[in-house]
């Protein structure tokens, strides 16, 4: 019998092969085959993460693990290792057309193009901890298009692909978003980091188990 570790790598591997999105920008990029109870949902890699082989790969990621280790005192390393990470998209979007320095927002065809990847990932792990990472990813999990401050701090409970899960909503860690630095954000994102803290499976990443 295959293993969920075996059917993982073999999702990967098929994964890597996707071209279905004409404006996205290769390479696919995906976390670790990691058999975890936790899964952590960001929105789309960005530019340097492509080159890395790996999402959170630069600044943005570098906040993010510094708030994994603030909640269970862990590294990124540990994170990487425990944690299984997604996205919602899969490929660089590339950059916003208008400019400014961001990124492109995945569109609604190429988020629906991806989220057949989600459901197989879903389905094969049936995660009990979902962490969706800002805005879009929060929108995927929860439904939930309204202001941050109504579901970050909070625990939720959804059912997400057929799966129970419950839902620990995180803001974006991106430089270019304030919202996590100033109020209510900066108190909210506390919140969350405290609840992960205390949560069983947040205590089981700071084990080991």
């Amino acid at each position: 019998m295959t293993s969920q570790l075996e059917q993982l790598r073999a999702l990967h591997a098929r994964l890597e092969r996707c071209e279905r999105c004409p404006k996205m920008l290769r390479p696919v990029v995906h976390g670790a085959a990691v058999v975890s109870d936790v899964f952590l949902l960001g929105q789309a890699p960005g530019v340097r993460e492509g080159p890395a082989g790996k999402p959170f790969a630069w600044t943005a990621g570098k906040t993010l693990f510094g708030w994994f280790h603030e909640a269970l005192g862990v590294d990124e390393e540990t994170v990487r290792a425990r944690v299984y990470i997604a996205a919602v998209a899969r490929c660089f979007p590339g950059k916003h057309p208008k400019g400014g320095g961001g990124d492109r927002k995945p569109d609604p065809r190429e988020v629906e193009t991806c989220r057949t990847w989600l459901e197989e990932e879903v389905a094969l792990l049936r995660p009990k901890l979902v962490l969706p990472v800002g805005a879009l990813a929060i929108t995927q999990v929860l439904g939930h298009e309204g202001p941050l401050a109504e579901v970050v701090g909070r625990l939720h409970r959804v059912r997400w692909h057929g799966v129970d899960v419950e839902v620990l909503p995180l803001p974006h860690p991106s430089g270019a978003s304030t919202w996590h630095r100033t109020e209510p954000g900066k108190t909210l994102l506390a919140r969350s980091l405290k609840l992960l803290g205390r949560h069983a499976l947040g205590r089981a990443i700071a084990r080991g188990e």
